[in-house]
């Protein structure tokens, strides 16, 4: 069976359609197994301590005067297409650390980290925090913000202060890594 021109353009279009839809469902199915692990995270660090701690943490507490800080856990980010890491987030309760891979070298000026990921995402949470300060719901001080460290023009550390709200952490790592890729994708061509 042959086919028109027209029809051979159609079933091109079909297959690039089609291409299309499985990578969007499988950056989704991948921003919902980030987000399980963020959540998993957060369960794990409010769960209930276990019996046989129980007894011992008084023994702990008068042998040390210092309180050490709690292990900081990473959460890896993947870049989409090939599931390498190229970043891990560090979460503590005041902020979340995005330290890229040593191997990862992007240009702060790389779209579209500052047009997405620092203007439109943290962008409208700081609009909204700002808003919520305003109306005196919370302190100036509590207002999100981030910094980025860099070496030379490119990005080392994406610091995120006073996110304040739990939901807003798989916001970032999500959005962080979707930025990441893209920009990998944008230095590659």
């Amino acid at each position: 069976m042959k086919f028109s021109e027209e029809q051979v353009k159609e079933i091109v279009a079909l297959k690039d359609s089609l291409i299309e839809q499985i990578d969007k469902h499988q950056e989704g199915i991948e921003m919902l197994e980030k987000n399980i692990a963020v959540l998993d995270l957060f369960l794990k660090d409010s769960s209930f301590a276990k019996a046989s701690e129980l007894g011992t943490s008084k023994k702990i507490e008068s042998e040390s005067a210092e309180i050490e800080k709690p292990e900081q856990n990473s959460i890896p980010i993947k870049r989409t297409n090939d599931g390498k890491i190229i970043a891990n987030a560090f979460v503590t309760p005041d902020q979340v650390s995005i330290v890229l891979d040593s191997e990862i070298i992007i240009d702060a000026n790389t779209p579209p980290f500052k047009s997405f990921f620092l203007d439109r995402i943290i962008g409208e949470m700081k609009k909204k925090d700002a808003i919520e300060a305003e109306n005196g719901k919370i302190q100036k001080e509590s207002v999100i913000d981030y910094i980025v460290n860099k070496n030379g023009a490119d990005i080392r550390e994406i610091i995120v202060k006073n996110y304040r709200q739990k939901e807003r952490v798989s916001e970032l790592i999500n959005t962080a890594g979707w930025s990441l890729t893209r920009m990998l994708e944008n230095v590659s061509k």
